[in-house]
């Protein structure tokens, strides 16, 4: 993710630096391309970080609530009683 916002910083400085040395329209074009796929990854890898925690946060939670019952997460099985 870092790398992503160094190359987005990166973009954004010859971006800069067109508009005093006319690179031209090609690196206009490119530059705009580029923007928006690397803005789309870092919300794309920002959105399942975020399920990511969410699921993480509900595993310790669980985990949590089966040591204050003291399940230790395993089901006991009762065995079945005999009939004389």
């Amino acid at each position: 993710m870092i790398v992503w916002c160094m190359t987005l910083f990166g973009l954004g400085i010859l971006a800069f630096l067109d508009t005093f040395f006319n690179y031209g329209d090609i690196f206009r074009r490119v530059n705009s391309v580029l923007f928006m796929l690397l803005s789309l990854g870092l919300l794309v890898r920002t959105y399942m970080m975020m399920k990511l925690q969410t699921k993480e946060k509900l595993v310790n939670r669980n985990t949590e609530l089966e040591k204050q019952i003291g399940t230790s997460g395993k089901t006991r099985q009762e065995e079945p009683e005999l009939v004389r």
